[in-house]
């Protein structure tokens, strides 16, 4: 046919004269030469900037004009091929970008062949270790926030402290029982209060227990109506810090209640009132026992913890204050000044404790 001859001779010229394409068969070989002019191996035609001509200075198209009007496709063709013979084509070695015809395609092997795992920009580096398998599978979740009933510190703590109370209460349960007694009934000489070292031993275990739960509520009143994210990287860090800020209340009161009673009082009615603090403070630890177990465990209304551990305090205040009554004031019948000492022993260490347990909850917390 002529049209492939015109349409090779004519339209792939230029690539030709830009040394892309070679002149030859069907129109054109391949040239690799960037020359102005090009000849092909054996054929009787160059290139001549972007115009094919034969070795008479005629180009493809005045080969076909020359014919006359009524020529077929077939004579056309036979011209053109009459008067440009095919020469040998040189083959580009390059790749082929544009698919551009005359230029030879490397084939490419099967895609079962090739090992992409192991091909890439990493294919020589050390690190690449394709056989050691890939990364994660799927979606990395949420972590699981902090809580105390799945710390088994908080846990062993809660049931160390009920089991030991437990096997305290069996063994002083007559103390108790006495204690109770005496409470409202005021013995005539301090000896009729006389206590074991054990029975002693026993109410400064309370009194830690009384300490911890404490903690622990303030703890959970905080991470309800405040921020939980605190500076400690472990809540039991935190919880510890509040035990130790009420463990050192504990103790700074009786010391100042020991001060003021050596320098207005007599020894025997400091002895007695610093049992009776002693005994009210454990017996605060076991009635806050359940509430906090029931908090931590299952999750109560803090409202509910909160109302009836203020509701225990107040009781246990009302308490010392008819005790510290009875002891020190029966007698002298002076309403105001009992009611300046209790106020000045009890109230104000009270204030200045909670004071210091939301100045540290503040400090340690994050502000984000």
């Amino acid at each position: 046919m002529l049209w492939p001859y015109i349409v090779n001779m004519t339209f792939l010229n230029p690539l030709s004269s830009l040394g892309l394409l070679p002149l030859g068969r069907s129109g054109g070989a391949v040239v690799s030469s960037p020359d102005s002019i090009a000849r092909a191996h054996g054929a009787n035609f160059v290139t001549k900037g972007q115009l094919t001509i034969n070795d008479k200075g005629r180009s493809p198209y005045q080969v076909v004009k020359s014919l006359p009007a009524s020529a077929t496709e077939e004579q056309k063709d036979s011209a053109i091929q009459a008067n440009f013979k095919p020469g040998r084509i040189d083959y580009n070695t390059r790749i082929d970008t544009l698919n551009v015809f005359g230029v030879r395609v490397k084939l490419l092997p099967k895609l079962s062949e090739v090992n992409y795992r192991r091909e890439g920009c990493f294919k020589n580096n050390k690190y690449f270790r394709p056989e050691l398998g890939a990364g994660n599978n799927g979606v990395l979740g949420d972590p699981v926030p902090y809580t105390l009933r799945s710390d088994d510190t908080i846990t062993g703590l809660l049931l160390g402290s009920f089991i030991l109370a437990l096997i305290s209460l069996s063994g002083s349960l007559g103390f108790i029982m006495r204690q109770m007694k005496n409470f409202f009934y005021m013995p005539r000489s301090a000896a009729a209060l006389t206590e074991t070292t054990g029975e002693v031993r026993f109410q400064f275990f309370l009194v830690l227990q009384t300490a911890l739960l404490l903690s622990i509520v303030y703890y959970l009143y905080r991470s309800e109506y405040y921020a939980s994210n605190y500076v400690v990287d472990s809540q039991l860090a935190v919880i510890g810090l509040f035990f130790g800020i009420i463990t050192v209340y504990f103790l700074l009161k009786a010391i100042v209640y020991n001060l003021a009673g050596w320098v207005f009082f007599d020894s025997g009615k400091n002895e007695q009132w610093n049992k009776t603090i002693l005994f009210l403070t454990a017996i605060e630890g076991v009635a806050l026992f359940p509430v906090v177990v029931l908090q931590v465990y299952f999750r109560t209304e803090m409202s509910t913890t909160l109302i009836y551990s203020l509701i225990v305090a107040i009781v246990i205040k009302i308490l010392a204050f008819y005790k510290c009554y009875s002891i020190f004031f029966k007698r002298m019948g002076v309403f105001l000044q009992i009611f300046l000492y209790f106020c000045a022993l009890e109230m104000v260490p009270l204030i200045v404790l909670f004071g210091s347990l939301e100045f540290t909850g503040n400090y340690l917390t994050l502000n984000i």
